[in-house]
């Protein structure tokens, strides 16, 4: 079973009724499954499942607002947590849904289960919501993930930049040294200090002089450059 179903599982757990029938958290988390699958890459070869996205994407949300109209929240919720696991570049599209069908509130927090994805895959969510011109979500996204390891921070970041996502990097930068404390941007810095010390030190600079100050000096007690 997929994360996005041990989600839905747990989520079913919870709901009024389904302890009524002994298999409903599996079904839940079957549907769930299958919602990822279809999403993502066939069973058979690695191809789409859904060649015509646009119609999948249309079906996923009148089934969100199917569940939320019958008072299904753990359903939707991991429908929710199966969609954070689709191609990045599905994303924007489910986003524009969701908004049509009047599911801000879902779209909110698909963007927070994403914000715990894998480091490169976090980048890859920022880099195709960047892609398609929804630059507020990617920032939103890049703002939540920040409560993560400086490791996982300077991971996400160099793989922005392996990309050719400036933007986007330097967003996910300048959230986290408003966030955190220099010394822990001193030690995100350690991934790569070509690249990320000077994007650290113009984020820094975006907040305040003070926090460019104090990066400043946390880089040189970590005997790192700080230029």
């Amino acid at each position: 079973m997929t994360a996005a179903g041990s989600a839905a599982g747990a989520a079913s757990a919870t709901h009024p009724g389904a302890g009524e029938a002994g298999t409903a958290g599996a079904a839940v988390a079957g549907a769930a499954d299958g919602w990822a699958a279809v999403g993502g890459a066939g069973a058979a070869g690695g191809r789409a499942a859904d060649p015509g996205g646009a119609a999948y994407i249309a079906r996923f949300a009148r089934e969100l607002v199917r569940l939320r109209m019958s008072g299904q929240g753990g359903e939707a919720y991991a429908l929710l947590c199966a969609a954070a696991g689709w191609p990045p570049e599905r994303l924007p599209a489910l986003a524009d849904a969701l908004a049509r069908a009047g599911l801000g509130a879902d779209w909110a927090t698909l963007l927070w289960e994403a914000a715990a994805l894998p480091p490169e895959r976090l980048a890859a969510v920022a880099a195709a919501l960047g892609a398609g011109g929804r630059h507020a979500d990617c920032a939103a996204l890049l703002r939540q993930g920040v409560a993560r390891p400086a490791s996982d921070i300077a991971e996400a970041a160099v793989a922005l930049l392996d990309t050719g996502r400036e933007r986007e990097a330097g967003a996910v930068l300048e959230a986290f040294v408003r966030a955190r404390t220099a010394e822990d941007a001193a030690r995100a810095a350690r991934r790569d200090p070509d690249r990320l010390v000077p994007r650290l030190l113009r984020a820094a600079a975006a907040v305040s002089a003070g926090h460019r100050r104090d990066l400043v000096h946390a880089l040189r007690v970590a005997k790192l450059p700080d230029s």
